[in-house]
This record gives structure tokens, sequence and C-alpha cells, in this order.
């Protein structure tokens, strides 16, 4: 294992950024249906980080009077919410900045449940790609907000494709040795490891934990083109078998029986889906020229890039078929769409920035997750 210090980008915009990046805020869309929420408390940034959590849940508006009161003393340990039909109390001790955000990101997220319905995701922490050439890439995490962001490697050499294993360890890709290996980093430990020590010839996407954690996809190209391998332990299954063609970016079901994937065997990027048990295949998607980055929600549903008179996100239920899908954001240059834990929001790339896209028909333009000079890229979202 090897063990190393956590780096902090050492550019004075992305440190000015990494405490707490600026957020754009503004509330639109389904205004009418949020809930109004005021905050009254004696530590600025608790207040600052509260009101960005609850206004990016898509949820909440913070107003000088609201439905929902926020009063008290983070630094005296004594923090209290009255809103309709229940009361909530937070006695966690704030002694600095930092702890200051941390105690407004789980006050948020017990808001979120308690007056929103639905579990928020102030602490679930987005992992990503800083891509400073095509040699040079590092891995980063932060949290939805945009504070408290953290450079995890610093290798100068290319990294990709990461994906949450748990709640604090992350898949990724390393060139670090000069070909491709699969590496876990701990983030509690600032620690890693590389997953096979020899590596894995021919490797060609991110590696992607199924539901259970007792086995990996990935794409690899042992024998011939790339093809699709699940993983369990020391041994390989080769789920596909296709000489004409090349798969990529695997993605598992709720129920870690099935994986989407994308495939060219059409001549074009569309998805599939594979039983895993039986090896059937099935296509699912033929509208649009790519079909691509499928991320397969813990509801059923799958949010994919589509190009479409330019690149999209869609979502699609792939029990009702293509019939079903949406289109949720406008034609861009959107990649790597990840869903959050409540099934709305998605955190996608565009123009080298991040941002939150709320799916809902009426919900929040996409927000920029935070302002920093770099090239963020290939976010995924714990949950």
């Amino acid at each position: 294992m090897t063990s190393y210090r956590a780096i902090i980008l050492g550019a004075a915009a992305f440190a000015a950024a990494s405490a707490c990046a600026a957020t754009v805020v503004d509330v639109t869309g389904a205004g009418a249906a949020k809930k109004s929420v005021s905050i009254n408390v004696d530590d600025a940034e608790y207040a600052k980080c509260l009101k960005k959590n609850l206004e990016i849940s898509g949820l909440f508006v913070v107003q000088k009077s609201g439905a929902v009161k926020v009063t008290g003393s983070p630094r005296g340990a004594s923090v209290h919410v009255d809103g309709p039909g229940r009361a909530l109390n937070s006695n966690e001790a704030v002694t600095d900045a930092k702890s200051a955000r941390m105690a407004a990101r789980r006050l948020a997220d017990a808001i979120c449940e308690a007056y929103g319905g639905q579990k928020g995701f102030a602490l679930d922490r987005i992992a990503f790609i800083n891509r400073k050439g095509s040699d040079n890439a590092e891995l980063c995490v932060a949290y939805p907000d945009g504070c408290d962001i953290r450079q995890l490697t610093g290798d100068a050499r290319a990294a990709l494709g990461p994906r949450w294993k748990n709640a604090n360890e992350i898949f990724y890709v390393s060139y670090r040795e000069n070909s491709p290996q699969i590496y876990t980093m701990d983030i509690a430990a600032s620690t890693r490891k590389p997953v096979w020590p020899k590596g894995i010839r021919g490797l060609s996407s991110p590696a992607v934990v199924s539901p259970d954690g007792s086995k990996i996809a990935i794409v690899a190209s042992f024998q011939g083109n790339p093809d699709l391998y699940v993983l369990s332990g020391s041994r390989f299954t080769r789920l596909t078998n296709t000489p004409l063609a090349s798969e990529g970016c695997p993605s598992w079901s709720p129920d870690g029986k099935k994986i989407v994937y994308v495939s060219d065997e059409s001549r074009r990027q569309h998805l599939y889906i594979i039983d895993v048990a039986t090896k059937q295949t099935r296509r699912l998607t033929s509208k649009g020229r790519d079909n691509v980055e499928p991320d397969w929600g813990r509801d059923g549903r799958i949010a994919y890039i589509t190009k479409r008179g330019g690149s999209q996100i869609a979502i699609i239920d792939p029990a009702e078929g293509e019939s079903s899908t949406v289109l949720v954001t406008e034609p861009g240059s959107w990649e790597h769409p990840s869903w959050s834990r409540d099934m709305r929001h998605v955190v996608a790339s565009r123009d080298k920035a991040l941002f939150l896209v709320d799916t809902l028909p009426d919900g929040d333009a996409p927000r920029q997750v935070f302002h920093a000079n770099g090239n963020w890229i290939d976010p995924t979202w714990s949950r």
C-alpha cells in the first residue's frame, strides 16, 4: 500500500476556491413549490453553507421570514429548527470554518428529510478529475456545495474514471506506472493501493463495483477488441464477444443482475443491457447520433449522454424502453452524468466545469458547482 499526503492545489485561483468556492444560487424553475426557510444564527460561515445546501436541494428558498425557521448559536452548540409539524435541534460543536460547514451540511440533510420528504445529499461527495494535459490529470473530491475541495493525487500522470467503491473509497485508473492500472483510494486515510499488482492489459474503462460490492465490471481488450468483463476476486468472466465492435462505459442495475453498457456494433454508439447470469443482451437505444456514459440510478432510470444537435443529458426508463426518454438539458458539451441519492439531480461536466443538473421538467437551471481554473471532468457522485 502506498501512503502519501493529500496534496492541496497550489494555484492561487484554486486556493481561493478550495475552502468554499462560489456557487450559482439563483432560484429559478419550481420556485412556487419550494418551502421557505429563514436562517438567523451567529456564525456567518454556517449560515452561508446551510443556505447553499438547502437551495441546491431544489426543495427550499431562503428568505428573511420562512415557514421553517433556523435560529441559535452554532458556536454555542445550540441550533434550533422550527417548522410545520416538528422541530429539530443540533447540538454539534462548531470551532472553526470547516467544522461550521460540516455541521451545516448535516443540518441541511436533516431539514431535507424532515420538511422536504427526501434524503439530502449535502454530505455525499463528488469525485472528479482535473485534466491538466494529455498526460497529466489528478483525482479530486469536493462537496456538492463547492466547498472543501481536495486534490488526492499528485503524480503528474494521467488519471481517469473515478467511481465510488463505497462511501469512503474510490476506484480510479492511473497511468503512474506507464500503463493503465486500477487503484482504490481511501479518502480518510489518504492511502491507495493497486487492485491487481500486475495491472490489466488493454483496460479501457473505469472499474464499476456492483451494488453488493462483490463484483467489478470493466472493459478490456484481453482477446481482440474491447469487451465487457466481470471480475469476482481473481476470476474474470467475459460477458460480450463482439470482434467487430467495441464496448465501454458499464454501469450496474440496482439489483446487480444486469449491466448497461455502450457498444458500436451498429456502427453508432448505443446503449445495450446484458443479463450477467445468462449473457443475454438487448439494445436499449436507437435514436441520437451517439448514446454514451450511462449511469443506472437506484430507482431504475438511466441517465446518459445523447448527441442530438449537440450533447444533451437524457433520462430513460429501461423497463419502458426508448419511448420513455426525456431530454433534461439544452444541447451543449455535456459529459459524464452521475445521479445523486435523491434521484432528482445529476452532476455532469460541461465546458471544463462541473454542474448540478435538476432533472425535473420545472426544476432549477443548471448550477456550476465551483469556479476555479482547471479542466474539471468525469464527476461521479457518492450515494
